[in-house]
């Protein structure tokens, strides 16, 4: 039972996707998969811990034809990704053939340091190479129209690299997937265990619990991958990637707010770049495009000049340069940035130097720009803790 319904081509071989944490809410059929548990009773683990099931994932894949890895999990960031091991592990295991798709993060409506949750994308998924899901809301109605972004929902750009993240984003409130009784989640949020009946069954047994967070969303995209995978066996992850970014749907409003009622907070969204990435997941579109990938699909770095403009700038082995298939425009959309021209006169301009913050001399300005990561001076990357922090409790409400 999940809030996205996914479909699946069937093959005579089955595909499998290897989860790291959590349960999926999205699981095609004809899937196997298989469980390397790296996060303890209360969702706390190691890097090293999420290291060595990666490394076994990569063992086994020939064995089990595992062809997805999904990570449900994150931490803050504490150096560039071509140092830190968990980023280069994710590495590994996409260059071995793995589709590695990772939580953004829920530090979306993190504002200690005066970004408005910007610069809060969580490793691995600051890699960019990976894919990175941010989460929305399906605001509890069929359509897709009314979708906001969830407020906990991380923003990129990356600290230190400024790699612009997310890369799309995935229904990831208040979905419903298998309860594990007694678990520390049921006893967290015992109102956020389904009633039976609501799904016909009348046993008294529950079976069901709503969650959310990008860890949820996150596996809506493993299963788009597997059915593209199931459809193209051929696919290889960079390709998986552009056609799931190049897809996405990128109709958004231009800004929107949400009142939380436990904090009574007010949190507001705008619909950037850095919010939703390429856009929301499309899976029928995904399927459907047969575009040729030559190249990588390593998410660009925003960078930003002495005036405070930034743009995009593609690495030379990656399929965006291709301006005809790939270009920016096709691929993050023409007004997915305050409602304004994301490329300005044809460039990869994507702001000015007093958008985001209103004031470019503000202190959040440095924390994203600057050359120092300001989460603390402990630092401890080399097995610094993973935790589901992807999961947010009883996440935005959803008109309910």
């Amino acid at each position: 039972m999940a809030t996205a319904t996914v479909r699946t081509l069937r093959e005579s071989s089955p595909v499998t996707v290897g989860v790291l944490t959590a349960p999926s809410s999205a699981s095609p059929p004809n899937v196997n998969i298989i469980n390397l548990k790296v996060l303890d009773g209360n969702g706390a683990g190691s890097d090293s811990g999420v290291i060595a099931a990666i490394q076994r994932a990569i063992a086994l894949k020939s064995t089990y034809n595992i062809r997805v890895i999904n990570l449900s999990l994150g931490r803050r960031v504490y150096e560039s990704y071509t140092q830190d091991p968990l980023c280069q592990a994710v590495e590994v295991a996409w260059k071995s053939g793995l589709v590695v798709v990772v939580a953004a993060g829920n530090f979306g409506r993190d504002n200690s340091t005066h970004t408005n949750g910007y610069g809060t994308i969580a490793a691995p998924g600051n890699d960019p190479y990976v894919i990175t899901v941010g989460a929305m809301r399906t605001m509890n109605t069929p359509q897709e129209s009314d979708d906001r972004i969830a407020t906990y929902s991380s923003k990129g750009p990356s600290l230190v690299d400024h790699i612009a993240k997310p890369d799309l984003v995935a229904p990831g409130n208040k979905i419903a997937s298998l309860l594990s009784q007694g678990s520390t989640l049921e006893q967290k949020y015992p109102g956020d265990v389904l009633n039976p009946i609501t799904y016909g069954d009348y046993s008294g047994q529950d079976s069901y619990i709503k969650l959310s967070g990008t860890s949820m969303a996150t596996p809506v995209v493993s299963g788009a991958a597997v059915l593209m995978l199931q459809k193209s066996s051929g696919l290889n992850p960079d390709a998986v990637k552009a056609r799931l970014m190049k897809t996405a749907d990128k109709m958004f409003p231009t800004q929107s707010s949400t009142y939380d009622q436990f904090s009574g907070v007010t949190y507001s969204a705008q619909y950037d770049i850095f919010t939703v990435g390429a856009g929301y997941l499309n899976i029928p579109a995904a399927l459907s495009n047969n575009d040729t990938v030559s190249g990588t699909a390593m998410s660009p770095v925003a960078v930003r000049n002495l005036t405070g403009t930034v743009s995009l700038q593609a690495d030379s082995s990656s399929v965006w340069s291709n301006s005809v298939v790939w270009g920016n425009s096709l691929i993050w959309g023409t007004s997915v940035v305050w409602g304004n021209s994301v490329l300005l006169n044809g460039t990869s301009v994507i702001w000015g130097s007093s958008v985001v913050w209103g004031n470019s001399a503000l202190d959040g300005c440095s924390v994203i720009w600057g050359s120092s990561v300001v989460w603390g001076a402990t630092l401890g990357a080399t097995d610094a803790g993973s935790a589901a922090e992807s999961i947010d409790g009883s996440g935005d409400d959803d008109g309910e």
